[in-house]
């Protein structure tokens, strides 16, 4: 294990549409052995319970309820509230290896690029890019509005990765699931965690 596979991550999810990419993507980190801080917003819960209709508590949160099941084993989550800015993940001496939030509201894409943040999730999305650590958002919003093309290009130039939830075809996808999982495979990839959730490319037959 490198150091920064024994450090843990923090995922943010708020209200864009996208919740399955969200339980996903936990599924997978927990399931790898990670150690993952986790936090919602309240339009994050809204949307997950349009989506799935899973209607999860902020104030006693189950992960069972969220992710329709049992939880791996595996790894180990940590749950805060969206707006208690006391806990670790609001301070840079907390040490971790990356963030992602997934899905990234154009609200939140705009808070963070501009570090107006006024919740938990905003302000540990400002604390990986001023450590720079990695930080990674997955926005999942279409047309795309000049605003937040700016966003996005401040936060990239800021050291975070802008990476939209737009899956793939070319892996031979055959369900939703399969779209899901290919967008979760680059968040992975981008996180430093290892995965065979899809054919890369090159591995594809011609």
């Amino acid at each position: 294990m490198t150091p920064s596979e024994s450090l843990p991550l923090v995922v943010g999810v708020t209200g864009a549409s996208g919740a399955p990419y969200a339980v996903r993507l936990l599924e997978v980190l927990l399931a790898a052995g990670r150690e993952v801080h986790l936090s919602i917003s309240a339009s994050g819960q809204a949307v997950i319970e349009q989506e799935l209709g899973r209607r999860i508590d902020l104030d006693a949160f189950r992960l069972e309820t969220l992710l329709g099941a049992a939880p791996p084993v595996a790894g180990t989550l940590h749950y805060h509230h969206y707006k208690d800015l006391l806990t670790p993940i609001a301070s840079g001496s907390f040490l971790t290896a990356a963030m992602v939030i997934c899905p990234c509201s154009g609200s939140t894409l705009g808070a963070v690029a501009h570090a107006v943040g006024e919740n938990l999730i905003h302000r540990a999305a400002e604390v990986h890019l001023k450590e720079r650590r990695k930080l990674v958002v997955v926005p999942r919003e279409t047309p795309l509005s000049l605003p937040q093309l700016k966003n996005m290009q401040a936060i990239h130039e800021a050291g975070g990765v802008v990476l939209p939830a737009a899956p793939g075809f070319y892996h031979g996808a055959e369900s939703v699931a399969d779209l899901v999982d290919f967008v979760v495979a680059r968040i992975c990839d981008q996180l430093g965690v290892a995965n065979s959730l899809v054919t890369r490319w090159g591995s594809v037959p011609c």
